[in-house]
């Protein structure tokens, strides 16, 4: 018997952070068990939408449910918790407590918080008994697919029959203080339905239990249409935000020429006509689209089907819980959870689909645009080995699923041109106009407040007793011309008046220099051909209030590659209209970051107060999704106001297709080199690797190590904005980027015998940047810097150069650009003839090139690789040259890393190369042998960064030998026309230096 527990949401929650939010999650205890949600960041209404079932061992036991607030350095905090007896569960109705909120109780009896919010919950009991006969009984019910959360909903109109008073004295009669008592009460909950005691019950007998399941007359939301539902939640209170993405992915980004509420219409009204044709695209047969009802304050349908069967699962029966999380009539949001008991593991988990509809950008065409986002996750219900495999099957055909569903939906539904997105610029800016206020109306709203008036009436007080009273006689250390208080309440009127006084100069000094600064970027057009932002500021939401009046002065300050545009002033605002356009001059470069800060203005003189701040990045961010959003500001005040500013931001190119050229070219003639130019499929491969826009374009990629723990072989990318670096040694797969504008320093560590002998390359970033890319910093230092350390480098001068010439050409002035340029006298090519291709990083084809018996058991073979004297002459009978090793270091568990050095004999190679490794060593899956697997990468040879060798190496005991198998493969960095003459002489070089390494080994064996 189990307890599931859904986890839905809560809200009003105290402040836990300084910023004025949270950071909530949830645990869930129950005994010995526990589970815990994920955490939603920095809200105080956060949504989960999480279940989770727990084993009941005895009915005596307490439900715990805690809402605590993340912290990154400190313990977690304590908000509040709500407990709940297994037998208050047991005892409901139905054995359920519906869906509503609870709140939350302190955790002492003098708590910091008063009200520590609510929190929504679902609790019922389910049985493994009912749940599998309820899905082996599905196929008969036609619309109703029973899952563990429908187990009580089939009983609950049953029981609506019955009379009150008669269903209680039952209930009561049934109730028992022993386990198999209330098991009893369980499974025979209603007496007047018979109950099916196998799954061979005659039709008729379904019949009948399927009509007396029929939803009441108190179900009167499924017969309401599909509008009149969508106008009830459109008048129900919403949730203030928009859930976010769910973890798994997202499966579809699209926007439309539709407005938001046709599109649900399409998508989730009963009678449209989408949904099945969607099935007949899928192979889906069985569809049955429940109705549509409120069921606890939440519309809730449920949709049932049988899937396809595919090359791997058969044909299965699924059930669909469609919920409203959102629908106000501009946002629409659905979260989907099917459950698929059939398929294997399918109890286990379930997949849960989010399907968030919002308002787009105006088209100029003026049609209305709707964007469209499908997002999912898997929600594992039990703990399971098979987890890994699980998710990655869902990804894939989920993937394909609604790569379908897109094609499908743009047939009847028209999608968004991306040039019709971006070229609505020019209706957009003409659209905006700045509000127009003469120079009176902003003084009288300025200086209409209760320091002015006071201070008027005070001194117009003042001129009316001077004219009224007659002067006094000089007195104390008074004389003529010089009138002194006379008591302590002439003191501090004058006080307050000189306090006033000074109060109301200040004013009209910062008035009168605000006027000067008026809108003195706004409509400035931009200059030169390039590279074009424009940001539109239309207005500013929740601004926080620092002056005594309550109000603020605002005004933005927006900074680009060094240069700065900035806004008027909106005097006592806290909710600011500007309407106001800025340009930046064209830049050759495409920009990385926009920094937006706004400030309170307290006149020339005095140091503006930060409001606010945010970051626009480029890099991350498609540039559509631009051209209309609120961007919420950081900071203490902003945070704790929630502040937000709503732009508009368009960046175009007026060179069209040059951009490339013209960008290569200018880094030619400032760094004195050539550089090649990488093809389209080149740089599409490298943006979907990193996720970049479609503006990015690679320069350059070179063959390194990353140095952390251990040196990690992979790829560092380089182009016009960013640094990247990408690995995929062993199936784990290593990736991070930051920008050249992180960079604060590099510097070269000269080469050591950890380095390989190769010099090292650190790269040392500016306080609090490059935070994503923190798993790959070697070290951070007091400051917070992070440290990337680069080495054995293919070729490191080559490498170097481009850095260095690519970091001095983003963050340095002219003037020093120009000194590199005299400074760099020698000029050579970056690259050969044929500077190939990136193909990309997939997995390496392995195949089997020796295998052998040996009359040596596997405890000593292994020494081949065990960095002793066995080892050693190996190495040196094989004419490696040089040779040294890192020590075995544990990575995980049984699996164990190491990094290994040589040079070529000149009787291996003419051109006398070295080679860097990388080795793994693991146990094999019956711990019967070990398996060796090593990547080699060439340094010193021609064509060596083109390629890396892998070779696998697996040995297993055999008494009173061992068996030998050797695999091997070639991972292509680049393309050219010799891979086979390549993979050939690498082959043949292979296998001699097999035969005599084995053969050394033998002849040890022997003499010992």
């Amino acid at each position: 018997m189990k307890l599931v527990v859904q986890v839905m949401g809560a809200r009003d929650l105290p402040a836990m952070d300084l910023n004025g939010l949270s950071d909530p999650y949830v645990k869930v205890k129950l005994g010995k068990q526990k589970f815990k949600t994920r955490v939603v960041k920095k809200t105080l209404n956060p949504y989960w939408g999480e279940e989770f079932a727990l084993r009941v061992d005895d009915l005596n036991d307490e439900l715990l449910i805690s809402v605590l607030d993340e912290d990154k350095y400190f313990n977690d905090d304590f908000v509040g918790c709500v407990k709940f007896p297994v037998s208050q569960v047991f005892d409901s109705h139905n054995k359920c407590l519906d869906t509503c909120w609870h709140p939350l109780q302190p955790k002492s009896k003098k708590p910091k918080h008063k009200d520590c919010g609510e929190i929504l919950l679902n609790i019922s009991f389910v049985t493994n008994n009912a749940f599998s006969d309820s899905a082996s009984e599905g196929d008969h019910f036609g619309a109703e697919s029973p899952s563990r959360s429908f187990v009580s909903e089939t009983a609950s109109p049953q029981r609506g029959k019955l009379d009150d008073k008669e269903e209680k004295e039952k209930e009561k009669s049934l109730a028992q203080k022993s386990l198999a008592g209330r098991l009893v009460q369980m499974f025979n909950k209603n007496p007047d339905v018979p109950v099916m005691s196998s799954t061979h019950s005659s039709k008729t007998d379904l019949t009948e239990l399927v009509y007396i399941a029929e939803p009441t007359s108190e179900d009167h939301s499924a017969s309401v249409p599909f509008d009149e539902l969508m106008k009830t939640m459109q008048s129900r209170e919403q949730a203030a935000e928009t859930p976010e993405n769910l973890p798994g992915g997202v499966l579809l980004d699209q926007m439309y020429v539709t407005e938001p509420k046709h599109l649900n219409t399409l998508l989730f009204s009963p009678g449209s006509t989408f949904p099945k044709a969607l099935a007949d695209l899928h192979g889906t047969t069985e569809l049955e689209q429940g109705p549509w009802k409120f069921e606890n304050d939440c519309l809730k349908r449920v949709v049932t089907y049988v899937k396809a069967a595919s090359k791997l699962v058969k044909a299965c029966k699924g059930t669909e819980d469609q919920q409203y999380l959102k629908a106000d009539g501009k946002v629409f949001a659905v979260l989907a959870s099917v459950n698929t008991p059939d398929v294997p593991y399918g109890k286990t988990f379930r997949t849960e689909l989010l399907f968030c509809i919002t308002p787009g950008p105006d088209l100029p065409s003026g049609e209305q645009c709707t964007r469209f986002v499908i997002s999912w996750r898997m929600n594992f219900l039990q703990s399971t080995m098979m987890k890994g495999m699980i998710e990655n099957g869902a990804r894939q055909g989920l993937r394909d699923s609604y790569e379908q569903y897109a094609t499908l939906l743009s047939q009847n539904v028209k999608p968004a041109d991306s040039k019709d997105l971006g070229s609505n610029k020019d209706q957009v800016l003409a659209s905006l106009q700045a509000e127009p206020q003469s120079d009176w109306k902003l003084a009288v709203q300025y200086f209409a407040n209760f320091t002015v008036v006071s201070t008027f009436f005070i001194g117009f007080y003042m001129m009316v007793h001077i004219w009224l009273a007659t002067p006094s006689t000089i007195q104390g250390l008074e004389f003529v011309g010089l009138d002194l208080p006379d008591s302590l309440g002439e003191f501090i009127v004058c006080g307050v008046l000189v306090l006033q006084g000074e109060r109301v100069l200040g004013l009209i000094s910062r008035f009168m220099q605000a006027r000067v600064q008026k809108g003195s970027d706004h409509g400035v057009k931009a200059q030169g051909d390039g590279w074009l932002l424009t940001v539109a500021l239309i207005e500013g939401s929740n601004i926080a209030a620092v002056d005594s009046t309550g109000f603020s002065d605002p005004y933005v300050v927006f900074s680009c590659n060094g240069k700065t545009r900035t806004s008027s002033i909106k005097f006592q605002k806290c909710n600011p209209m500007w309407n106001e356009i800025f340009e930046f001059d064209a830049m050759d470069e495409p920009p990385s970051v926009l920094d937006v800060e706004i400030y309170d203005f307290d006149g020339p003189f005095d140091e503006a107060t930060s409001l606010g701040h945010a970051e626009i990045n480029f890099v991350k961010t498609n540039i559509s999704d631009l051209a209309d959003l609120w961007i919420p500001l950081q900071g203490k005040l902003a945070q704790a106001c929630q502040s937000k500013l709503h732009l508009r931001i368009f960046l175009n190119n007026t060179r069209g297709g040059n951009v490339v050229n013209h960008f290569i070219n200018k880094m030619e003639k400032e760094v004195g080199k050539k550089i090649t130019v990488r093809s389209p499929q080149t740089n599409s491969a490298f943006q979907k690797l990193f996720g970049l826009p479609p503006e990015e374009f690679l320069i350059n990629d070179f063959t390194c190590h990353l140095k952390r723990k251990m040196p990690l072989q992979g790829r560092l990318f380089l182009s016009a904005r960013i640094i990247g670096f990408h690995a995929n040694l062993f199936g784990r797969k290593t990736k991070f980027f930051f920008l050249w504008e992180d960079i604060e320093d590099i510097h070269i560590v000269p080469p050591t015998l950890s380095s390989m002998g190769s010099p090292t390359i650190v790269m040392t970033l500016r306080q609090g940047r490059g935070m994503d890319a923190r798993h790959g910093a070697k070290t951070q230092d007091e400051e917070g810097r992070l440290k990337f350390h680069f080495q054995s480098f293919v070729s490191f001068n080559v490498a170097n150069r481009t850095i260095m010439a690519l970091w001095k050409a983003r963050s340095l002035s002219p003037e020093q650009k120009v000194q590199i340029i005299e400074e760099e006298s020698e000029v050579k090519s970056l690259q050969t003839d044929e500077s190939g291709s990136f193909l990309g990083l997939d997995d390496v084809s392995m195949s089997e090139v020796h295998s052998s018996s040996h009359a040596v058991p596997a405890n000593f073979f292994v020494e081949l690789f065990g960095g002793g004297d066995l080892d050693r002459r190996v190495m040196e009978k094989a004419g490696c040259l040089n040779y040294s090793h890192t020590p075995w270091e544990s990575e995980k568990g049984d699996v164990y890393v190491r990094q290994i050095y040589y040079r070529y004999d000149k009787r291996v190679s003419q051109y006398r190369g070295e080679v860097t490794s990388t080795q793994q060593k693991s146990g094999l899956s019956d711990k019967n042998g070990w398996l060796f697997q090593e990547v080699m990468t060439l340094h010193a040879i021609p064509l060596g960064d083109y390629f890396n060798v892998h070779i696998r190496y697996q040995i297993e005991d055999t008494p009173p030998g061992c068996q030998v198998k050797v695999s091997f493969g070639i991972e292509w960095l680049k393309s050219t026309k010799h891979q086979k003459r390549i993979t050939k002489n690498v082959l043949k070089n292979l296998q001699d230096r097999l035969k005599v390494s084995f053969a050394v080994v033998e002849k040890e064996f022997t003499t010992r």
